[in-house]
Formats: C-alpha cells, structure tokens, sequence
C-alpha cells in the first residue's frame, strides 16, 4: 500500500505539471530580452560529494536535484547568450570559501546558488529567495517573481539574510529555496525531470528579467509590460547574527569548562563551527 500510495503521488504531481505547463507563461516574455552577451552566471547547485543536504532520514537527496536543476539552468542561460560557470558540474563536495572565491573571480557576473528547503514538519512548504546585499535585491526580486509565480507551491517571500555565500560574494548573489524535499508534495514534484526543467526555466525568466526590475520609489507591486515588481523582503539578519553570538558564546564556556577539566588534553572531542547553507 505505501508503495502505490508513493505512486499516486508522482501520478498526481505529473498532472499538475501538466496543467502548468498549458498555462503561457507570458509574464516570462514580459522580461527584458538580456542576450547576456557581456554577464557571467555563475551557478551553485547547493551541497555535493559527502554533503547529502537536507535533515537526517530525508528520503531524496537534496544534492542530486540541484546539481540537476544546475545543469538544466546552465543550458537555459547558455542559449540565451550568457557566460555560464558551474561551481561543480557533478557529485563532488565543493567548500564554501570555494564556491565564493569563483563568483568573486569575475567582474561582471550575478552568482546563483540552488538549494531546496526542509523541515522536522511534513506540512512546511513552499518558496523561498535569499539575498544579502542590496545591490542583490532585484536579481533576488526577479527570481522569486517568476519561479514563485510559476509554482504550486505558497510564497514564503524575498528575504534578507548572511548566509556565508551570499555575506561574502562581491557579486549581486541570491540563494533560492526551491521547495521543502520533507513536503510529500513538493519532493514528489522535485522528482520529476518535467518540473525541474520548469524551475530551471523560471529562474533563468528571473536572471533574464532583473534589470526590468522597478526601484524602490515605484509602489505598484504588479508586472508591467516594462517591468517586474520589486519584492517586498522579510529581515532575517538579526536573526542570523543572535544565532552567531550564542554559537560563539557557547564556544567560550565550553573552552572554560575545558581548562577547569583535570583531563588530559584531547580527552574530549573538539568542537567546530561552521556557516551552514540551506
């Protein structure tokens, strides 16, 4: 029964794509035509190598479908004209530092890092665009606007956080959450090759599109034939820097405690700190 019950699923997932997929995605045209001539997309398909990605006991790994919808972006782009450059172009665990160090390597480059979400809650879904500096947000705006905007799933909106390769690329540079791989919905739709092409094409609607992004003194917050609306952020900074302080606070009572121990050094395991990505 668990079994048919999965196949159902898929069967219901492939539906809705078609659906979608009958729907024009005029908007899409609505974008400015970048031939991406002079830009380089550096393109991070999230995790890889011994980094699955996701929560422990997550069913599908989360670094095979970015690394697929990766590839699928890279093609998209490719036609379009732009430059494109792949962080890992297969299975291989590529560090963070890494990753940036490629992005900041190339003057005149935008740099897009693939992820999908996940949760301990089966129910938690939908879509998500992270941005960190300002100059950030229209390439974050544009990306959102269509990849939420051609989803099933719900909007769970632009926000503004430090991620480490977002805080440290010198590059617009924008981190999108495709959806939650723990969602029995969502992870049913990732696993088919129909809707991450679907992703891969919204997003590069997005890369295409971001300079017809309207600034911050225009109100309406609906596409025009000229421009795309910019989106409206959630915060999440302090956030992120209150969860740095108490991990480094932690640090500093468990080096205390370390030095009060009567143990013989390397007794007990060292603790590391590292910047997480979705």
């Amino acid at each position: 029964m668990p079994t048919n019950h999965y196949r159902l699923r898929l069967f219901a997932a492939s539906l809705l794509i078609a659906f979608l997929g009958t729907l024009s995605t005029a908007h899409a045209r609505r974008a400015s035509k970048d031939s991406g001539s002079s830009t380089t997309v550096v393109i991070d398909a999230g995790h890889g190598g011994h980094d699955r990605g996701g929560i422990p006991g997550q069913r599908v790994a989360e670094k095979e479908v970015t690394l697929d919808v990766a590839q699928r972006l890279k093609k998209a782009l490719a036609a379009s004209g732009y430059r494109v450059v792949m962080t890992r172009d297969s299975d291989v665990f590529v560090p963070l530092g890494t990753r940036v160090a490629i992005a900041n390597s190339y003057s005149n480059a935008i740099f897009v890092s693939i992820h999908f979400n996940s949760a301990k809650r089966s129910g938690a879904g939908g879509i998500e665009t992270y941005f960190y500096n300002r100059e950030s947000l229209p390439l974050a705006s544009a990306i959102h606007y269509f990849v939420a905007g051609g989803a099933p799933s719900s909007n769970r909106n632009v926000r503004r956080r430090g991620y480490y390769v977002l805080r440290k690329a010198a590059v617009p540079a924008v981190l999108v959450e495709c959806g939650f791989l723990t969602n029995p919905t969502e992870a049913a739709l990732a696993q088919t090759a129909s809707y991450r092409q679907k992703l891969a094409e919204e997003i590069a609607a997005g890369v295409r599109g971001r300079n017809s992004v309207a600034s911050a003194l225009t109100t309406t917050r609906v596409a025009t034939s000229e421009s795309i609306p910019l989106q409206p952020y959630i915060d999440q900074t302090k956030v992120a820097k209150s969860e740095r302080h108490r991990s480094k606070r932690s640090h500093k009572k468990s080096a205390q405690r370390k030095k009060k121990s009567s143990k013989p050094a390397g007794s007990e395991a060292k603790a590391a700190s590292k910047d997480q990505e979705g």
